[in-house]
């Protein structure tokens, strides 16, 4: 599914010549068809030759709407540049052609209407060489010219064989799961409730579908959809859609809003741009100079930051970091434009680079403008690494999102990385999926991670480790992220992990002298008295906190209660002695227990309970049955 647009100056015969293809009249307002001029944007579509459907746009000419014109033009695969052939090239003309040229529509054909009104074919011939002059040095340099009357019909075949031939070799919209549709017009119908329209990219769309749209972030489900006044199941990259939409109110609804499935983008306030400045610009551009930003069918104030440059003269490139008004939707890779407020006039614009920069950049780094010159003209695989170095060890789809690749991309980015040995690839298991991370940002958060771990065995000397959850806390790393981070870095022989502690490779905590004589002298205390030994509240007077840890941990005692505290063997010699007595007599009481081992019903409690919890044995009542754990 393709859509083309048309472009020029006022009055030189767009709507007439979009009616005559298509038997359409794209003006929609009442004023438009009073005035015979139009005003915002309008929507046809033409069969060509061999079957396929294609929608065009129809956008104003006139000066005072050129800013309807941007909010249309930015969605189409090529352009028709309509010039009136009794006229001539006109101021329109030259804007609207600066517009595709930085839009980069490189698709075109050059329209040459009224040609009935035409009778000396030398002026006809000068109309061409001033076209071809006005096209040199830009994205339609080569475009086709074409004379037709949309009054008598003459060359509109020819025109539409041409569409259709310019179109064959236009590549289809990619499909990477993410679509947008950038809302251009939103409405009611009656019994249907709010309609938006737009141009369908990224992704498809699907009835049934929940959508979200920024950047409000309204929540909305698709009740159906049309192209073409055509009811269909799903929409495809590249169609002009419209969007049956339950859930939200028209009212709630703008131009330049975007329809996204949920999750899959985020609307930013800041942008970092490359700019082409216009030569017919008529001042430089300036630090902290306030302009309209123009991205698919959004209009936003912004502010400008000039990056590496003091000012652009007109015919100059540079870097912009815009900071707009209000929030919008945009991935790298987006074109843009940029008016001036007042007077009003384009002044240039070009593609989005980085549509979420962290923070504001300082404006004479060299290292910013390396980065966003990497993104612009880099390889898949040098974007995959800017991404990566932006985004920490991320899954596929944050990589995605971010760089705006396709899985192909990704997957020629990845093998070429991976062999190069820029990137490593972290928890290939199927549960969690690949976790990507570059080669610099892992030598960082190792040593972060392994300083972690040194300062807590330096403040916790007797600890095994630390738990996996602080440590992770810590670092600000999500829990799958986190895992694969940790089993990335065990599998390197960097560190250990033992049930949920984590340690430095290597690391066996030890008592000092001190310390090791008093645990012995409590050890003693548990070999003389094994079934009525201290309780935990005396062995942490005697010990310290640390030190119980640290003989808990090396598995010397066997804690049972909150009171109640073993040697190990000990602890799994009872054990042992009542699944006996279980099984000889089939039941044991607390009373029972506290006999077999001469001690205190604190104690025969404590363990029994325990063994309840383990499943081990199994209370009824004041008795105690085999349980289904085998001790």
């Amino acid at each position: 599914m393709r859509v083309i647009g048309t472009a020029g100056h006022v009055d030189h015969g767009k709507s007439a010549l979009v009616q005559a293809l298509t038997g359409i009249n794209p003006d929609r307002l009442r004023e438009e068809q009073e005035r015979q001029m139009t005003i915002d944007l309008g929507f046809a579509w033409l069969t060509l030759p061999g079957g396929e459907q294609v929608g065009i746009i129809d956008v104003p000419g006139h000066r005072d709407f050129i800013e309807n014109m941007l909010a249309g033009v930015g969605g189409i695969d090529a352009g028709l540049l309509v010039i009136a052939s009794d006229e001539g090239v006109m101021p329109q003309t030259r804007e609207h052609l600066a517009i595709l040229d930085l839009l980069q529509i490189e698709r075109g054909i050059v329209v040459l209407t009224k040609t009935d009104l035409i009778e000396d074919p030398e002026w006809l011939s000068l109309v061409r060489d001033d076209v071809r002059s006005l096209l040199k040095n830009t994205v339609l340099a080569e475009a086709p010219t074409m004379a037709v009357s949309a009054h008598t019909g003459s060359g509109l075949s020819e025109l539409t064989e041409a569409i259709e031939s310019l179109l064959e070799d236009t590549p289809s919209r990619r499909d990477i799961g993410q679509p947008r549709l950038s809302v251009d017009r939103a409405f009611t119908i009656s019994g249907f409730g709010t309609v938006v329209t737009g141009t369908l990219v990224g992704g498809v769309l699907s009835i049934g579908d929940e959508v979200e749209i920024l950047p409000q972030g309204l929540r909305a489900r698709i009740r159906g959809l049309q192209t073409h006044k055509e009811k269909i199941e799903k929409a495809v990259p590249g169609s002009r859609v419209a969007v049956n939409v339950t859930g939200v109110d028209v009212d709630e609804l703008n131009r330049g809003d975007v329809v996204v499935l949920p999750d899959t983008h985020k609307s930013t306030k800041r942008i970092d741009v490359q700019f082409q400045h216009l030569d017919s610009s008529s001042h430089p551009v300036k630090h902290n100079q306030k302009v309209k930003l123009f991205v698919g069918a959004a209009q936003r104030l912004a502010r400008v930051r000039l990056l590496g440059a003091s000012e652009l003269q007109p015919g100059e490139e540079g870097w912009l970091q815009l900071e707009l008004g209000a929030p919008i939707v945009a991935v790298r890779g987006d074109r843009y434009i940029l008016r001036r407020p007042s007077p009003p006039a384009t002044i240039g614009g070009g593609v989005v680079v980085d549509a979420h920069p962290e923070r504001r950049h300082r404006r004479k780094d060299r290292a910013v403008i390396e980065r966003l010159e990497h993104y612009l003209l880099g390889e898949p695989e040098d974007v995959l690494i800017q991404s990566l170095q932006r985004l920490g060890p991320v899954g596929v789809q944050a990589i995605l999102d971010h760089a705006s690749m396709d899985a192909d991309e990704l997957e020629q980015a990845r093998s070429k990385a991976l062999e190069s040995g820029r990137i490593l690839v972290l928890n290939t298991g199927v549960e969690h999926g690949e976790i990507y991370v570059d080669q610099q940002t892992w030598r960082d958060l190792v040593e972060r991670i392994l300083a972690e771990l040194k300062s807590y065995h330096s403040e916790k000397p007797l600890r095994s480790g630390m738990s996996v959850e602080e440590l992770r806390s810590r670092l600000k790393l999500t829990p799958k992220i986190a895992s694969a981070v940790f089993n990335g870095a065990e599998q390197k022989g960097l560190l250990e992990t033992t049930g949920q502690l984590i340690r430095e490779k290597g690391f066996v905590p030890e008592l000092s002298i001190d310390q090791e004589q008093r645990a012995q002298q409590l050890m003693g205390k548990f070999e003389r008295s094994p079934y009525s030994p201290p309780s935990v509240k005396e062995t942490i007077d005697l010990l310290g906190e640390e030190v119980f840890q640290y003989l808990l941990g090396t598995r010397k005692l066997f804690q049972v209660s909150e009171d109640v505290v073993f040697r190990r063997e000990d602890y799994f010699a009872m054990v042992e002695e009542i699944v006996e007595l279980v099984k000889q007599n089939g039941t044991i009481t607390v009373a029972e227990a506290r006999d077999h081992f001469n001690t205190s019903r604190k104690y025969a409690l404590a363990l029994l309970e325990h063994l309840d919890a383990e499943g081990i044995t199994i209370r009824d009542g004041d008795l105690r049955r085999p349980g289904p754990v085998q001790a």
